[in-house]
C-alpha cells in the first residue's frame, strides 16, 4: 500500500478513486503514567511514556486506514491527514483519513 500526504504519487498515475477512508483509535491516560508525567512537568523534559503511547496510536489508526482501503480494492491512499482531539478528560482520539485510489 502506497501512502502519501500529497494529492498524487510521483511516477504513478491514479486510474480509479474509491473515496474517503479513515482509521481511528481512542486512548486514555494511565494513572501511574500521570504521576511520572507530573514529576516530569516540574523538572522539564520529554514524557516518553506518552510519546510512545501516541506513536502507537498513530500506527494503529494508520493500520485501520490501510485495512479499509484494501477492503475497497485500493493500492494507495493520497491526501492523508492526521488529527487529534480530546473526547473526554484524559482520553484523546487519533483520526487518520485520506482518499483511497488505484494507481498504476
Amino acid at each position: 500500500m502506497l501512502l502519501s500526504t500529497s494529492s498524487d504519487i510521483p511516477g504513478k498515475k491514479i486510474v480509479k478513486h474509491y473515496g474517503l477512508v479513515k482509521g481511528n483509535t481512542i486512548r486514555a491516560r494511565h494513572v501511574g503514567r500521570d504521576i511520572v508525567a507530573g514529576l516530569r512537568g516540574i523538572v522539564g523534559g520529554e514524557i516518553s511514556d506518552y510519546t510512545k503511547m501516541m506513536a502507537e496510536s498513530r500506527e494503529q489508526a494508520l493500520d485501520r486506514l490501510v485495512e479499509e482501503a484494501e477492503d475497497l480494492g485500493a493500492n494507495a491512499v493520497v491526501c492523508i491527514r492526521i488529527t487529534t482531539s480530546m473526547v473526554m478528560s484524559g482520553a484523546s482520539e487519533i483520526l487518520v483519513y485520506g482518499t483511497a485510489v488505484k494507481v498504476e
